[in-house]
C-alpha cells in the first residue's frame, strides 16, 4: 500500500483524482477488470481510513463517510470515488 500512496499526489483534490485516475488506467493496460479495481480500490479505502491522517478537507470528508459506512455503503463509496477518478 505505501508504494500505492507514494504515487499519489495529494497537493490538490483535483491532482487527487487524476493520481487515482491515472493507477485505475495502469491497472486496465495490466489486464484488471473493473470488478477486480474496485476489489483493490475498497481494500485501499479501508486502509487508508485506518492509517492514514487526511491532509486535505475532501479526504477528510470520505475518511469520515468511510467510518460510518457499513461494507455495502463502502462499496458505494468506491464506486463513486472511481466515477470521480475516471472523469478526471
Amino acid at each position: 500500500m505505501h508504494e500505492i500512496l507514494n504515487k499519489l499526489d495529494t497537493s490538490s483534490w483535483d491532482n487527487y483524482k487524476r493520481s487515482l485516475g491515472r493507477g485505475m488506467e495502469v491497472a486496465k493496460e495490466l489486464g484488471m477488470s473493473e470488478q477486480e479495481i474496485a476489489s483493490v480500490a475498497q481494500k485501499f479505502g479501508s486502509y487508508l481510513s485506518q492509517n492514514i491522517n487526511p491532509d486535505l478537507p475532501e479526504n477528510k470528508a470520505l475518511k469520515e463517510l468511510w467510518q460510518i459506512a457499513d461494507p455495502h455503503e463502502q462499496q458505494t463509496l468506491t464506486n463513486l470515488m472511481m466515477k470521480i477518478a475516471k472523469s478526471s
